[in-house]
C-alpha cells in the first residue's frame, strides 16, 4: 500500500500533541484557571468517566495487564479483559484532581513505573509531581513534588537504563540546560550537561546499554554515552524527530522524522533512512519480535512487519485514534486507545478487526 500521502499528518499532530501538553492539558501553570471542575450533570459514557476524558499514555506488560494514563485517572486491568480499576487520581485517592501523563517503566525492573502529573480540575487536592510505582502500577507514592524543583513544569519522564531506580526528566522552562536525573527512584535530581537543542520532544534511554541517551527534538537527533554528560549530534537525521521506539536490548531502534522513517542497528550509534517521506506517531515495537512496528497518523493505525521498511494498514475503526502499545508476547497483536471518549481496544487475533476492552458505566 502507497502511505506516502499521509506524511503531512505527523507533522501537524507532534506540534498539535505539544501544544496541547504544554496548554490545553494545563502544564503551562499560566494555564490552569481555565481548567474547570465537570459539571454534577456530566454522565459517565463508560467506565472511564465522562466523553471529555482522553488519554496521554498507555503501557502493556506480559499477561495482558495494560496500564493506562487520562486526563481523569490513572487506570489499571488485567487479564486482558474488560475489567479496568482505577487506581490512583479518582475521588479521595493519591493524585486527585490531577491529570496523569507520561507513563514510563524501568527496562531493568518493569515493576518500577513513573508518571507525571498536572492540573485537571479546580479545585484539586493532589500535589503536583512525579509518581513512582514498584508494583507495576498497583500502588502509587510521590517521588517528589514538581513546585521543589521548578516554578514551571516538568514535560517528560524517561526511565534510565543504569539502575531500576534511575529516572530522568526535563524542565522545559530551562531549555538546553533542563535535563535532570535522579538515582533514587526520583526523590532527589541533580543536573547533567548542556543539550545540544533548545528544546527537546523526548528522550530514549537505550535498553541494556548503561549511560546511552538519545535525545530528539525539532532540530534533530543526539547521542550521549555518559548519561547526558555530554552530546554529539547524529549528522545522518535530516530535519526533525518527533518519535522514537525500541524492543529492548540489542534491537533496532525506530525513529520518525521530517524525512521519514530511520532505523539504528547499533544501539543509536548510526540511523539510515528505511522509509522516505512516512511518518507515524506513537510508534511501538512487540518486544516478541523487535521488526514488528506499529504507528499511526490521525485517521489511520500500520504495521510493519520488516523492520519499518514498508508498512500496511491495519482495520479501521472510528474515534480519535490516540496511543498504541504493542503486546508484549504476541508479535502481531497490538492495543489502541482512542480519547473524546476514553476507550480501549485490542487488534483482533486474525487481524481481522478490533475486540473492546473497554469498561462499561
Amino acid at each position: 500500500m502507497n502511505v506516502k500521502r499521509i506524511r503531512v499528518w505527523l507533522p501537524s499532530l507532534s506540534l498539535i500533541f505539544t501544544l496541547c501538553l504544554l496548554t490545553g492539558c494545563s502544564l503551562d501553570n499560566t494555564t490552569t484557571s481555565t481548567q474547570q471542575t465537570p459539571t454534577a450533570s456530566a454522565v459517565n459514557v463508560n467506565g472511564f468517566g465522562t466523553a471529555a476524558n482522553h488519554v496521554h499514555s498507555m503501557l502493556a506488560f506480559p499477561n495482558h495487564v495494560l496500564v493506562l494514563a487520562t486526563h481523569y485517572g490513572l487506570f489499571r486491568s488485567e487479564n486482558g479483559d474488560t475489567t479496568w480499576t482505577k487506581v490512583a487520581a479518582g475521588d479521595n485517592q493519591l493524585m486527585q484532581g490531577l491529570m496523569t501523563y507520561s507513563l514510563g517503566y524501568s527496562p531493568l525492573n518493569p515493576q518500577r513505573l513513573f508518571v507525571l502529573t498536572q492540573i485537571a480540575v479546580i479545585p484539586h487536592a493532589g500535589t503536583l509531581g512525579l509518581y513512582t510505582s514498584a508494583d507495576q502500577g498497583k500502588t502509587w507514592k510521590l517521588a517528589i513534588a514538581t513546585a521543589s524543583i521548578t516554578s514551571g513544569s516538568i514535560y517528560l519522564e524517561e526511565p534510565g537504563n543504569d539502575t531500576p531506580d534511575e529516572v530522568y526528566i526535563y524542565l522545559p522552562d530551562l531549555g538546553a540546560l533542563g535535563l535532570r536525573v535522579s538515582l533514587d527512584a526520583g526523590q532527589h535530581f541533580s543536573s547533567t550537561g548542556t543539550l545540544p537543542f533548545g528544546r527537546i520532544l523526548g528522550l530514549l534511554a537505550v535498553p541494556g546499554a548503561p549511560g546511552q541517551l538519545l535525545a530528539y527534538s525539532g532540530d534533530g537527533l543526539a547521542r550521549s554515552v555518559d548519561g547526558g554528560a555530554h552530546w554529539q549530534v547524529i549528522k545522518s537525521i535530516n530535519g526533525g524527530v518527533e518519535d522514537m521506539a525500541t524492543a529492548g536490548p540489542h534491537s533496532p531502534i525506530y525513529a520518525s522524522g521530517d524525512a521519514g522513517i530511520y532505523t539504528s542497528l547499533d544501539g543509536g550509534k548510526t540511523f539510515t533512512l528505511v522509509a522516505p517521506q512516512l511518518n507515524f506517531a506513537s510508534l511501538t515495537v512487540s518486544p516478541a519480535q523487535p521488526r514488528y512496528v506499529f504507528g499511526k497518523t490521525g485517521l489511520a493505525i500500520y504495521q510493519s512487519t520488516n523492520g519499518g521498511r514498508t508498512w500496511s494498514a491495519l482495520p479501521h475503526i472510528s474515534g480519535n485514534l490516540a496511543v498504541l502499545a504493542a503486546d508484549a508476547s504476541n508479535a502481531t497483536q497490538v492495543y489502541l486507545s482512542l480519547s473524546y471518549p476514553t476507550a480501549v481496544f485490542q487488534l483482533e487475533p486474525n487481524g481481522a478487526g478490533w475486540h473492546s476492552l473497554t469498561p462499561q458505566t
